[in-house]
């Protein structure tokens, strides 16, 4: 078992720094910072002074020879980033090893995108293991809720699943901003909802009338079915147990309701191509999915290109 890295790397101090970030980022930076300390002691270096360019270089060749992906090696290099940036402004190095320190990119996958057939089935809840489904939920939800038929209950959570689909794909959520979503953070007159993004960065964003209208179908007349006496009662979404909607939750409604293997973070995909295949703004798209940066988005306008590519090659005469 590997010692625990000296003091002088200052690890705890980073983690607390990290507060800010999303719970897994500063939990994969932590994890990534601590193993570089680890290989770097065992070569002789004991704190962030003795690091230089070259060292960090071999130590991502090190990961390469150990078959680490190249999305895994690209993530912790920006661990490694953001580590010495942090020392720098502390001072405990006295320039940063680090500025633009390089790693093979993540492979070059477009982002899954529904198509409009597939779409359609998805959220008009045609997928083929709906009915299976339904009578599992209804004997799970009935030792909760006695005095609801079975079909009461069946039919509840078929309008949380109409709901919880229909906002993936109109405000673009993440899985986890769905999950977290709040009462109070839906506001259906405006025909809006608030999330807690990443960071701790709160956004309002627009849902269309279909959308809004779903929501209304649950909160009014699912949610009083599946809801028990230790449900959160600020919670929007909730599973067969009458607590929180969680991310398993999420992908096993989509595994019932799709056509084709998918996950939740596709509708955001799908979400992002379609408003720019009709004509958004990148930076309206950036707001919409709550990205820091411009190039994050950007990636959707990729996915558009092929689209484009597609329609040309199989539509002009002389393509």
């Amino acid at each position: 078992m590997a010692a625990a890295p000296s003091p002088a790397w200052q690890l705890a101090e980073f983690d607390t720094w990290l507060e800010a970030r999303a719970a897994a980022t500063r939990r994969a930076y932590r994890t990534d910072v601590a193993g570089f300390a680890d290989w770097a002691a065992r070569g002789g270096c004991t704190s962030p002074a003795g690091v230089d360019r070259l060292l960090l270089r071999r130590y991502l060749a090190y990961l390469a020879t150990r078959g680490f992906a190249r999305s895994t090696m690209a993530r912790k290099a920006a661990a490694l980033r953001a580590y010495f940036a942090w020392c720098r402004r502390r001072g405990l190095v006295p320039e940063d090893p680090a500025r633009r320190l390089g790693a093979p990119s993540a492979a070059g996958r477009l982002p899954a995108v529904l198509s409009h057939r597939e779409l359609d089935v998805l959220l008009e809840g045609r997928g083929p293991g709906r009915a299976t489904a339904g009578a599992e939920v209804g004997r799970r939800a009935r030792r909760l809720h006695a005095g609801a038929s079975g079909d009461a209950v069946r039919a509840a959570f078929d309008l949380r699943d109409d709901a919880v689909l229909e906002l993936l794909y109109a405000a673009g959520l993440r899985v986890s901003e769905l999950c977290g979503l709040e009462r109070g953070g839906v506001d259906l007159g405006s025909r809006a909802v608030t999330v807690m993004g990443k960071g701790a960065k709160e956004r309002r964003l627009p849902i269309h009338e279909r959308c809004a209208s779903a929501l209304a179908a649950w909160l009014e007349r699912g949610w009083p079915v599946v809801s028990g006496p230790d449900s959160p009662p600020s919670a929007v979404f909730l599973n067969r147990r009458g607590s929180r909607l969680g991310p398993r939750d999420v992908r096993r409604i989509l595994d019932r309701r799709s056509p084709v293997p998918t996950h939740p973070h596709a509708l955001r995909h799908t979400m992002a191509t379609h408003m720019l295949d009709g004509g958004a703004d990148l930076r309206v798209v950036q707001e919409m999915l709550g990205h820091a940066s411009l190039q994050t988005t950007q990636i959707y306008t990729h996915v558009s290109r092929e689209r484009l590519l597609d329609v040309y090659s199989g539509t002009h005469p002389r393509a």
